[in-house]
Parts: C-alpha cells; sequence; structure tokens
C-alpha cells in the first residue's frame, strides 16, 4: 500500500472537501495556482501511475500543470518531464494554456519561466525542464528510448488508440538523481482509446467512484481519481448549458461529459450496441443450424466465432424473446498476444484449424465464412486450402464494408441486425464471448473515412461479424404496403373495407366501368 491521504475520495463536488493547509498547497497559492481538491489529490498522489478525468470540465489540464510547479518545487533541475498528446493541434493549445499558468506562477517560483520554442520546452527559475510533444504511431514512441523522465503526462489518454505505444515510453521513466517517477494521465469516457482507459483503471462501475489503488501484473500501482464538472468550482451553468446544446439533444452523450458515464461511449461505430445484445448462455435446441465464421489474423489477432440460427421465437428469460432467424454467436476464440495490445499469437494455419476443430467436437458446423485473403494462393497452397486438408473448410466472406458499396455492405449488415425490428436485435452473443463484448461497443469511425473502422483499433472480432452477417443475408420484416383496387377500396387489419375515394369519386369510378362494359 502507498502512504495517501485524499482529501476528496467522498466529496460529492468541491463545495464539499476541504484542501489541507500544507507546504503544497501553501507553495502554489504562491504561485497563483489555487488548487482544487481533485487536483490535490491528483498531484498528491505518488502511485506509479496515475488516471485522472471522467467527464468535461473537470479542470484536467490545469491539474498537469500544477502537478508540474509542485514537483519543479520539490526537485529543481533534477526533474525532467514531458507532456503527451495525439495531434500537434491539440498540443499548440495545452503549450498556450501552460504559457499562461507558468507565467502567473513567476512571483512565487522565483523568476521567469522560460519557453524554448524550437525545442517545445518549458524551463523553470529552478531549471527543471517540461517537454511537450505528440505521438501518433508506435515509430513514434521509438524516439524516444534512451530518453530519461521524472514525470510523463499523457494528455487526453483516450485518443490514443494503442495502449502499446503508451507501454513503450514506461521505459523512459528513470531518474540518475533518484527522483521520484509517474505516468499520470487524464481521459473522459469516449474515443478510440476508451477500451483500454476503462481497462488498464478497471472502471467497470456506469460511474466509478475511483481511489482504489491497485497492483497490476507487472508491479506497478495504480489509481484512478475521477474529476467531474461539479469538482471545478470555476464552471457553472453556463458551461452545462453549452454543453447540453453541443449533444443537441443526445442525453446519453450529455450523460457521459457531465457526469463521466463509462457505459456511453461517444462516437461509438456500432451506435446501436446495447446490453439487449449480450445474452446468458443457454444449451442450443437440437436442430438449429450452426456455422462458423473468421477473422484471419497473424501479426494482428485472430477471431473465430460459432453461431447457431434461432429456429422460432426463442424466450431466453427476463421476459427477452428471439426472433426466429436471428443468429446468436454462442462461442469464440481470440488468439491475441495480450489483451488490448492489438497484436495476434502469429499461428500457423494448421495450428488455428487444429484450434478449430478442438473447440467444436460433437457439433455439426454447416458451413464457414472467412476472411477472403486465406484464399490467395501465392507460390503454393492458400491458407485455406491447407485447413482444408486437415477438415476445416470455409468459403470467402463477402468483404465489402463502407457504403459506397450499397445498403448491403457489411458494416450495415451488421448494424441492421443490432438494430433489428420493433426494438428487437437480430443478432446476439452469449456472455462469455468476452473479446467480443470488449472491443465491439468502443469501436470508433475513420478520422479519414467516417464510413470505415478507425485502421488502428482492435476490430477483429468486429470483422468476424461482418463475415457471419454477410454469409445470412437478413432484412428486417415489412409490412406490404395495401394496393387499393381501381375503386379505392383497401384491405383494413380488422377485416373491414374502406375507400381512399369519396363517394362521387366511386360512383364516377363505377359509372366509367359500366360504360366500358357497355361498348
Amino acid at each position: 500500500m502507498i502512504d495517501w491521504a485524499p482529501c476528496a475520495k467522498d466529496a460529492i463536488s468541491w463545495k464539499h472537501a476541504q484542501v489541507p493547509d500544507c507546504e503544497m498547497t501553501r507553495y502554489l497559492l504562491a504561485c497563483k495556482f489555487d488548487v482544487q481538491p481533485k487536483q490535490y489529490d491528483f498531484i498528491s498522489c505518488p502511485a506509479d501511475d496515475v488516471g485522472f478525468g471522467g467527464s468535461r470540465g473537470g479542470a484536467k489540464s490545469y491539474a498537469i500543470l500544477g502537478d508540474w510547479l509542485w514537483h519543479d518545487k520539490q526537485y529543481g533541475a533534477n526533474a525532467i518531464g514531458i507532456v503527451f498528446r495525439r495531434e500537434r493541434t491539440q498540443l499548440t493549445e495545452f503549450i498556450e494554456v501552460a504559457k499562461k499558468v507558468f507565467s502567473m506562477a513567476e512571483e512565487g517560483s522565483g523568476g521567469k519561466w522560460k519557453w524554448h520554442a524550437l525545442d517545445k520546452f518549458f524551463e523553470s527559475p529552478n531549471g527543471s525542464r517540461l517537454l511537450f510533444a505528440y505521438i501518433d504511431k508506435d515509430s513514434d514512441a521509438d524516439k524516444y528510448q534512451g530518453h530519461g523522465y521524472s514525470r510523463i503526462y499523457i494528455e487526453e489518454r483516450g485518443t490514443f488508440s494503442k495502449v502499446g505505444v503508451l507501454n513503450k515510453l514506461r521505459a523512459t521513466l528513470r531518474s540518475g538523481s533518484g527522483v521520484p517517477c509517474q505516468m499520470k494521465s487524464t481521459f473522459n469516457p469516449g474515443g478510440v482509446g476508451h477500451q483500454h482507459c476503462k481497462e488498464d483503471y478497471r472502471l467497470f462501475d456506469k460511474i466509478p467512484k475511483g481511489y482504489d489503488v491497485f497492483t497490476t501484473d507487472e508491479g506497478i500501482t495504480r489509481v484512478f481519481i475521477p474529476s467531474k464538472l461539479a469538482d471545478n468550482k470555476y464552471l457553472g451553468d453556463d458551461y452545462v448549458r453549452s454543453l447540453r446544446a453541443a449533444c443537441a439533444g443526445n442525453d446519453a452523450l450529455l450523460q457521459a461529459w457531465l457526469v463521466g458515464d463509462w457505459s456511453i461511449i461517444e462516437g461509438a461505430f456500432f451506435h446501436a450496441w446495447s446490453g439487449v445484445h449480450v445474452i446468458e448462455e443457454f444449451s442450443i435446441p437440437e436442430g438449429w443450424l450452426l456455422f462458423r465464421s473468421m477473422c484471419w489474423g497473424s501479426a494482428r489477432p485472430l477471431s473465430v466465432g460459432w453461431w447457431c440460427v434461432v429456429g422460432n421465437d426463442y424466450p431466453v428469460g427476463g421476459g427477452l424473446v428471439i426472433p426466429r432467424g436471428s443468429i446468436i454467436r454462442y462461442r469464440e476464440w481470440y488468439a491475441t498476444k495480450a489483451r488490448g495490445t492489438n497484436e495476434g499469437q502469429k499461428l500457423t494455419a494448421d495450428q488455428i484449424a487444429e484450434g478449430i476443430k478442438q473447440r467444436e467436437v460433437g457439433e455439426r458446423i454447416v458451413y464457414g465464412s472467412a476472411s477472403p485473403q486465406i484464399f490467395l494462393a501465392k507460390g503454393g497452397p492458400s491458407i485455406a486450402e491447407r485447413m482444408s486438408r486437415m477438415g476445416v473448410f470455409f468459403m470467402p466472406g463477402d468483404d465489402a464494408r463502407a457504403a459506397k458499396h450499397g445498403h448491403l455492405s457489411g458494416w450495415d449488415a451488421v448494424r441492421q441486425r443490432l438494430v433489428g425490428t420493433d426494438g428487437l436485435p437480430a443478432i446476439y452473443c452469449f456472455q462469455t464471448c468476452a473479446d467480443s463484448v470488449r472491443t465491439i461497443p468502443a469501436l470508433q469511425h475513420d478520422r479519414d473515412d467516417p464510413e470505415e473502422l478507425d485502421g488502428e483499433s482492435e476490430a477483429a472480432a468486429a470483422h468476424d461479424w461482418r463475415f457471419a452477417c454477410m454469409s445470412r443475408p437478413w432484412v428486417p420484416h415489412v409490412a406490404p404496403v395495401p394496393i387499393p383496387d381501381h375503386f379505392g377500396f383497401v384491405g383494413q387489419p380488422d377485416g373491414s373495407m374502406k375507400s381512399t375515394l369519396t363517394f362521387a369519386q366511386i360512383v364516377a369510378a363505377k359509372t366509367r366501368e359500366r360504360k366500358r362494359e357497355e361498348d
């Protein structure tokens, strides 16, 4: 356990907590930094990895700068920190905020904070250095090998799609002068990194209370400190009104922005996904058709899914009746190097075929649909052919994805089943299909092509679902539009007849018909 005495652990808002009168707060006040309760907890927390945030307006960026002011005071020239953001434009905005904060701090910190524009770092009167950089891909993180920092700040961690990029940076947390090193991150629900933030900081409650310090498998102490709009005394009703206007009637998004609801994912690719799609296991009735789908992966994760087709309307408890023709994912095999890394196990075709056979012993799988690329033969038998020699057969999956391919495109087919008809989806999965449940709801749109998934997201399971849906085309049942006869009569649901014509129009139509017969 770490020695830490937070002041706002059980506070409803900033009004319900008192910042302790201590050396740290007195120094920050001298620097004209009015530290708020949740910011105090963030700055004073000694855990190796501290997450901070949860909703819009939680004063997260200022908390980073307050933390650096105190770190600079404690360790002077031995303090070396760096702030990372995903994009250069976002970094520019943060630098402007830092200029304002450090300019105000000059009297309390003993001198002028110098901004080195070319190399993008602040140098304090005490000799510390705070650098600013952006990272967009793995190769950017590699540039920092051999560096040493006592503080790494990840601003808006949820904008980073790959947690592996951030983990690489941990190797630079070191100090030859014995300065305690920490990684401190800010983030909100939503974004391409929603899922890895949620998993890394154990944000499994709808609105996490945080403050539970735990130790990871790697021996890192980690904690999440929630900071919401209510924890920021400098934002009030005007800011709330601006958020309501920005949400434009989207109550779910507003909930995420105001209170940090982690069950809601801003900008989700599959916005129709909800808890109703995940059901408890049950014994599959005899006679239901079984099939499998597969998204091939070697360097990326492999995803194989087993599905059943619902024979007749089927009650599963809780008042839910699954409609006839729906498909249910009752088993999956998701081969990944480690959860959240988006890296595969590099299994061979023979290993995958053997793994599939072992998992479906005693089942009659009618067909399989898989990534078309496994059927390519270049200089030898294709992957599909090698698997077929072991008794595992697939047909090429339909690889149409974006809307330009028409309304039957792959992603539209998945969405159509997720929506279903009359409030009942036409696709489900057992709760044991953990990686589908983990990854699919969090997927985001590609920044350059909004009709596609983000290219760096962990999307193997989603592609697997796409092949399954495209192998069984489905359209919702639509009641036929009644076609009136030449007198305008249309059959009604109660068996009666009703005309769309007036009495005079009916008489005129009858007259015309009689005249035609006489002629």
